[in-house]
């Protein structure tokens, strides 16, 4: 049974930061690209990060790039998201994504929540 569980999400007020983590199972995670998605209420949901499955190759929305950070653990089978100096407008329910061709997995969501 595939499982994607996102963890570490919560309230943070402005400037601080969060460490998310999604671990895997029921998948080879190694050949997988792992991406974090996040969907704020009333919006679409939004590409926050991606990394290749091997860990070397990693991409960033602009409006995240030089706060966050994607790395991953294929011997843990987890991918994380360092988030850093966190906005308000960071708020939003996130998701970890597998990919892999054309099979894609994902998991429930974290609640991340920016605010003084």
């Amino acid at each position: 049974q595939v499982q994607l569980v996102e963890s570490g999400g919560g309230l943070v007020q402005p400037g601080g930061s969060l460490r998310l983590s999604c671990a895997a199972s029921g998948f080879t995670f190694s050949v997988y690209a792992m991406r974090w998605f996040r969907q704020a209420p009333g919006k679409q949901r939004e590409l926050v990060a991606a990394i290749g499955s091997g860990g070397a190759s990693t991409i960033y929305a602009d409006s995240v790039k030089g706060r966050f950070t994607i790395s991953r653990d294929n011997a843990k089978n987890t991918v994380y998201l360092q988030m850093n100096s966190l906005k308000p407008e960071d708020t939003a329910v996130y998701y970890c994504n597998a990919i892999r061709v054309s099979t894609v997995y994902w998991g429930q969501g974290t609640q991340v929540t920016v605010s003084s």
